[in-house]
């Protein structure tokens, strides 16, 4: 058994993504877990946890885009951008279009400031912002450049929207839910967000959360895919023993995908097929070793309860 992979999981209303990752723990008997990405507790859809080595791949996973589809009620402001909230502000819908939804999501695509929520996981002064907002205190927060690559109108009904959003790593769709809602003249709150994909992974391919919880061992460690999935579309080089070796103690090779440039990101692997980390393709041209996998045997096999 690997102690190292990627397991998807369908992630259900009101669980939080520590609720995730403390199940895994249990039911695979293992320690290094994480997640590549927070889903708000009410926000269902893909959470990728990342088991034993795999571990090290967060950050390149985190930075992947993410795909939600966003259920918006017209109308509505709350304090913390989705139904859950406390209602600030109620307003009469104007009949809308979805020319004139499509004309409101317009300015937030591309590369945007947003403002981070209140309720949200951003440190403030050594405390998360969630913390100081349920003691009901507000403070200033610097607003922060992300990315929207495409809000997609799919449904306009008398008091509701239906957004398809792509964005990069740190956008935050109960603020775009709030500003599009502002740019409407009505308002607007969450009243559901589901994340179909991040990064290479899906929805459709997602672990549900009563086979995590219910279903026998083996049909949770049937799910485990190689780390390498994480990093699928990225260029890979493939390494001999020798060239191994020096890779795994931190020294560059001599080993570079087919016309990538300084800069590039690399996955690598030994001549077995396995992942021996993430590389960066330097002048010379060689890869220089960015992140090593597997690097602290004895390895720890999963180990199903």
């Amino acid at each position: 058994m690997t102690d190292a992979g990627v397991l998807v999981i369908d992630k259900p209303a009101g669980v939080t993504s520590f609720d995730v990752v403390a199940l895994v723990r249990r039911r695979l008997g293992i320690d290094r877990v994480g997640h590549a990405g927070t889903l708000d507790p009410q926000a269902t859809g893909v959470l990728p946890i990342l088991l034993g080595e795999a571990t090290k791949l967060m950050p390149y996973l985190a930075d992947q885009d993410k795909e939600y589809v966003a259920t918006l009620r017209l109308g509505v402001t709350t304090d913390t951008g989705d139904l859950s909230g406390r209602v600030v502000a109620t307003a009469p819908v104007p009949a809308p279009s979805r020319e004139r939804v499509k004309e409101a999501c317009r300015p937030f695509i591309g590369r945007i400031k947003q403002v981070p929520p209140m309720f949200s996981a951003v440190h403030h002064g050594g405390r998360r912002l969630y913390e100081l907002a349920r003691q009901g205190l507000e403070v200033e927060r610097e607003a922060r450049e992300v990315v929207v690559h495409a809000i997609d109108v799919e449904h306009v009904e008398s008091d509701t929207v239906g957004l398809r959003v792509v964005c990069g790593k740190g956008t935050y769709v109960r603020t775009l839910a709030t500003d599009i809602g502002a740019a409407l003249g009505c308002g607007a709150a969450l009243a559901r967000l589901v994340r179909a994909r991040v990064g290479p992974f899906v929805l459709a391919d997602a672990l549900p959360w009563s086979a995590l919880a219910d279903a026998p061992p083996a049909a949770v460690t049937a799910g485990i895919q190689p780390p390498e999935a994480a990093l699928a579309g990225w260029a890979a080089v493939r390494l001999d023993g020798g060239t191994t070796s020096r890779f795994t103690h931190g020294q560059p090779v001599t080993v570079v995908p087919a016309g990538a440039a300084p800069g590039t990101r690399v996955r690598v692997h030994g001549a077995d097929g396995r992942l021996l980390g993430v590389g960066e393709v330097i002048a010379g041209p060689r890869t220089r070793p960015v992140r090593v996998l597997h690097a602290d045997r004895p390895r720890t096999d999963v180990r199903p309860g």
